[in-house]
């Protein structure tokens, strides 16, 4: 007769949590307590995943701007989402930087790309200027940004 396998330890339960993705420091331990191991334990098994490299606040927050931004949103989304999992400004200024550094901040070729992929071409009605604008400011891009790929003509595109 087989017997019942052993509870998992908080520290087995964070760590099958970061196998299948980065985790905050804060949604970890929320998704512990989630699970039912106390408070004080959610805290412990953070932080040894934390000292042992199993989770790292800068990687998490690297991996999901990198993620985000190639998933066709814009900087005040990533900045508001990286917020809501409890990230240090410091460290979201850092996970800017490395998409600065990778090249993947161009975020006026962003929005061209995703309004020439959305709408065509031309924004050659008031309507559709507007459809466009409201499309760019939903997927976090800055007015700055929205303004000059909604005012570009035709030929800005190319």
């Amino acid at each position: 007769m087989a017997g019942r396998r052993p509870e998992p330890t908080p520290a087995q339960r964070a760590l099958a949590l970061l196998v299948r993705r980065e985790h905050s420091r804060p949604e970890l331990a929320r998704k512990l307590r989630a699970r039912g191991v106390p408070a004080e334990e959610a805290r412990s098994a953070v932080a040894r995943m934390a000292e042992a490299g199993w989770q790292d606040d800068l990687r998490f927050a690297c991996s999901l701007a990198r993620s985000r931004a190639a998933g066709g949103q814009g900087p005040v989304r990533i900045r508001a989402e990286l917020a809501s999992h409890g990230i240090a400004e410091a460290l979201v200024e850092e996970a800017f930087a490395a998409l600065a550094e990778a090249g993947d901040d161009d975020w006026l070729a962003r929005a061209r790309d995703l309004v020439r992929r959305r709408f065509g071409q031309a924004l050659d009605t008031l309507q559709a200027r507007r459809k466009a604008a409201d499309f760019l400011l939903r997927r976090g891009f800055d007015g700055d940004v929205v303004r000059a790929v909604t005012r570009a003509g035709p030929l800005d595109f190319d």
